[in-house]
């Protein structure tokens, strides 16, 4: 299946992307998309034969728990709707807690990478097995951009991606620029990682932009195009003629000039590059694991022709689970490092996640960021310090301004009031008093425990 070049699509530059000229299909956030209409553009896209692909970021295939039967229909939903050859998602964790470690359940708010072990190579097939046979198409899993990497990795990220492969026999979505992202961040060479991945599985490729703070990438998709993404995919391109390539953005969106310009450099690559390496056959593939070991057998037959997915092996989902929920817990709600982890590094990675939590609070909330003005982004950060996402975006909002009404603010009695009617409007009660606060307090300290 062919796809050619393509964008992005968001709301804030709707107009714009229907205004690019060689466009041949978008990538569209399935969870921003209802599940019965589409959008005028997008309606409009599709009339005129722009393929449009939904893009998924909260199945959290790579989680330790099953996928989600609400979350994997509407995907398909979504799929049906759009008329869409294929879905894509993420080899990432977006949640954990619950059942499997008897803890609360806790949301990261983003992907986070999942360790490239075989427990979690296992368990993570089993998930990409039962999510192929929910869906009405075919399913490409994206490689996601780290700042943080796992202790006691067993396999490199091109020997994971050849097993999940060979297993299940999904499809790929290489994003080069998360390539670059683990370069920098993690040490890890784009090059040997392109040489041990089945490249013939790749469906299409991202491309996007980022910044680089204090020796670390931050993979942003609010930045152009660097020289050094573009390098990446000048390398998959000398080793595949990639079926498709799309550009990233969802922040600080540039002019359409700008836009088109960023597509204009990718044409440019890809003409510019030349295919020197055949794909290798997968028992080919530099330090891919011995034969025999831990392998699987590829299936590309269609869901319906699949047998069930084989279960992970007994306690692997239980070890897995007890993994991830220290690390999240460390990132999100302040508790102690797992041990192997880099601390400094696990710093980091709590930031950014507090600060796209901010973020997205601000774009589902935009009064909180206007009612207290310069004041919004550290008092959501402190307030995001140790209080976990759990309930939605929206709840959120509603959590932080109730934080902040409790805590006596803000300072200015004109903002304090608007932040109550704020609140009010919303929650359609008053701000907590006294005994609702110590209620709230005592079951904050027996959650936490």
């Amino acid at each position: 299946m062919k796809l050619g070049i393509g964008i992005g699509w968001r709301p804030e530059i709707a107009d714009e992307v229907e205004a690019l000229a060689g466009i041949d299909w978008v990538e569209a956030v399935a969870e921003n998309l209802c599940a019965d209409h589409l959008p005028d553009s997008l309606v409009r896209l599709r009339e005129r034969g722009v393929t449009v692909v939904p893009h998924g970021v909260a199945l959290g295939l790579g989680g330790a728990d099953r996928p989600d039967p609400g979350r994997l229909a509407a995907l398909a939903a979504r799929a049906e709707l759009l008329g869409t050859p294929l879905v894509t998602e993420h080899i990432a964790f977006v949640r954990a807690g619950g059942p499997l470690t008897a803890s609360p359940r806790l949301e990261a708010g983003h992907l986070l990478p999942v360790a490239r072990t075989w427990d979690a190579l296992d368990v993570l097939c089993e998930n990409v097995r039962i999510a192929q046979d929910s869906l009405p198409v075919p399913l490409a899993l994206e490689n996601i951009a780290a700042l943080i990497s796992w202790p006691g990795e067993e396999l490199t990220e091109g020997q994971f991606l050849a097993e999940l492969v060979e297993r299940t026999g999904v499809r790929l979505l290489i994003d080069v620029a998360n390539l670059h992202t683990n370069h920098v961040n993690l040490g890890q060479d784009p090059a040997k990682a392109l040489d041990e991945l089945p490249v013939e599985a790749i469906a299409y490729v991202h491309v996007a932009g980022g910044v680089e703070k204090n020796g670390v990438w931050h993979d942003t998709h609010a930045h152009p195009v660097s020289e050094p993404v573009l390098d990446v995919l000048a390398e998959l391109r000398s080793r595949v003629d990639p079926p498709g390539v799309l550009l990233e953005r969802d922040d600080a969106f540039p002019p359409g000039a700008e836009l088109a310009g960023e597509l204009d450099a990718i044409r440019a690559t890809l003409r510019q590059a030349v295919t020197v390496h055949a794909p290798a056959e997968a028992g080919e593939r530099t330090g891919t694991a011995e034969a025999g070991e831990r392998t699987g057998t590829a299936d590309p037959a269609p869901a319906e022709g699949r047998a069930a997915a084989d279960p992970a092996p007994a306690g692997t989902r239980d070890r897995t689970a007890v993994a991830q929920t220290a690390l999240l817990s460390a990132l999100v709600a302040g508790t102690p490092a797992p041990e192997g982890f880099d601390h400094r590094r696990l710093r980091v990675q709590s930031r950014a996640l507090a600060a796209k939590r901010a973020d997205v609070v601000a774009k589902v909330a935009p009064e909180l960021p206007e009612i207290l003005g310069d004041g919004y982004r550290p008092a959501f950060l402190a307030y995001a310090g140790s209080r976990p996402l759990s309930g939605g975006y929206r709840r959120d909002a509603l959590d932080f301004a109730e934080h902040v009404l409790i805590a006596g603010g803000p300072a200015d009695p004109v903002a304090r009031r608007r932040l109550t009617y704020w609140w009010q409007d919303r929650s359609g009660a008053r701000p907590p008093g006294r005994t609702t606060r110590l209620v709230r307090a005592a079951r904050a300290v027996l959650v936490g425990k």
